[in-house]
């Protein structure tokens, strides 16, 4: 099991959103694995549990975080807003417009 760093990338965008949906030991994985970037076995090694668990666990939560994604689309709408606020800074807006933009910015 393998993820490149634009997958982990967003896996860990994913968990900053849906990390509460998480039981606390999805959430040890998770943070062994893709925060601390611990192998599978060393995970196994810390946690007292076979290789293939640890496997599973990951495989689990990383389903669980896609599921969340595709029902709610947190992330996706974030996305979007992003694109937007983009798009705003790059026109030629008045002085208090730009103000609210960097408030908005803020507030995400």
């Amino acid at each position: 099991m393998s993820y490149n760093v634009d997958e982990t990338i967003r896996l860990s965008q994913l968990f900053d959103i849906y990390q509460e949906l998480l039981t606390e030991k999805q959430k040890e994985y998770f943070g062994y694995y893709f925060l601390d970037n611990y192998s599978l076995s060393e995970i196994a090694e810390i946690l007292n549990v076979s290789r293939n668990a640890v496997h599973l666990q990951i495989k689990n939560i990383v389903s669980n975080l896609e599921s969340f994604e595709s029902k709610l689309k947190v992330h996706e709408l974030n996305q979007q807003v992003d694109n937007l606020l983009v798009a705003l800074k790059s026109e030629n807006l008045s002085d208090k417009t730009n103000s609210l933009i960097k408030k908005i910015e803020k507030v995400k």
